[in-house]
């Protein structure tokens, strides 16, 4: 597997050399041969030094994938919650059992707001598919203020997306008419343990708030996951992040919105882009700003997803003599 930014598909100057996989908590890098030479007949107009292509992976050449193997995914972590402010005031602040499941800010809702505007008018609101989101208050708000819909109007034949003044939000409800279809999953979730920031409310707490929101991805109503006394390792957050990517080859949605968590994204992405340019390199893992949106291209090159091109054409409709000129050179 292989996450490259959106930005530099098609212009990219680098072929990422590894892709990973997850077998139960273990992260498997196959590492691709470090070079591989072609050498090809001299065409005239070529001069002797470039008769032969030493295409080195990382270097200066341009990877080719089939786009049947390519998914779209937006990246964004919640707005400012409550944790947030009161971390930066005191770290310890984190273990405060007050911040259970932390909700957005005043502040947090405005850059919500933002990124809603941004993404309507870029059009990528209408690209997405599917919007999955950790199942925890401050990431729900920020998933359905971002791709959902307008406000609510009683007697609408579609359940809001989240109810008025959910989670302390002091905001009018929001529709699900025209939005996207949204997924909770606990694969994407923030470390798990010690900060009650982190720690969830129940399923059946949500359903009521968040009436359109699925959460049957969610194996149990409580929150298993979190204890008090010990706190997710990074390696053991990056080794969830993987098996989560692969997940994500499950899903028919070829462009899919994932709504998460700092610590998450970090960990999980830092896995990519080793051996690309160090610019591209913090495009795909430096750490995420409140609310910022980075958009990625996750390529499956082992065969992880089973899709089949929608746009590939096979040709020779009808069939005819089409023998390419240079494989009649090789044969005679």
């Amino acid at each position: 597997m292989t996450i490259l930014p959106s930005s530099q598909i098609l212009k990219s100057s680098f072929v990422p050399t590894f892709v990973s996989s997850t077998t139960s908590s273990t992260i498997i890098i196959n590492r691709i041969p470090k070079r591989h030479t072609i050498t090809t007949a001299k065409p005239p107009h070529v001069s002797s030094s470039s008769s032969s292509l030493e295409m080195e992976a990382g270097d200066n050449n341009p990877g080719v994938y089939p786009l049947h193997r390519c998914k779209t995914i937006h990246l964004v972590r919640h707005a400012q919650g409550v944790h947030n402010v009161e971390g930066e005031k005191n770290h310890d602040n984190y273990k405060s059992e007050s911040l259970f499941d932390a909700h957005l800010t005043p502040l947090g809702w405005q850059q919500v707001d933002n990124l809603h505007k941004h993404v309507q008018q870029s059009g990528l609101l209408n690209k997405v598919e599917l919007v999955v989101v950790s199942p925890l208050l401050r990431t729900l708000q920020t998933a359905v203020g971002v791709f959902g819909g307008e406000g609510y109007t009683d007697g609408i034949d579609a359940p809001p997306l989240m109810v008025e003044n959910a989670g302390e939000s002091n905001r009018a409800a929001i529709s699900s008419l025209n939005s996207p279809p949204f997924l909770a999953h606990e694969l994407c979730r923030e470390h798990l343990g010690v900060h009650w920031c982190d720690k969830r409310r129940s399923v059946t707490e949500y359903k009521p708030l968040f009436p359109a929101i699925d959460f049957s991805q969610i194996e149990t109503d409580d929150d298993s996951w979190w204890v008090l006394e010990v706190r997710e390792k990074n390696e053991e957050v990056a080794a969830r992040g993987l098996k989560f990517l692969n997940w994500l080859w499950t899903r028919k949605e070829k462009e899919i919105a994932i709504v998460s968590h700092s610590g998450f994204l970090y960990h999980t992405l830092a896995a990519f882009g080793n051996d690309c340019h160090p610019s591209v390199k913090s495009e795909i893992c430096t750490h995420f700003a409140n609310c910022e949106l980075r958009s990625m291209v996750l390529v499956d090159r082992c065969m992880l997803g089973s899709d089949t091109s929608t746009t590939n054409y096979a040709g020779k409709i009808p069939t005819g003599i089409d023998l390419p000129s240079d494989v009649a050179d090789e044969n005679n």
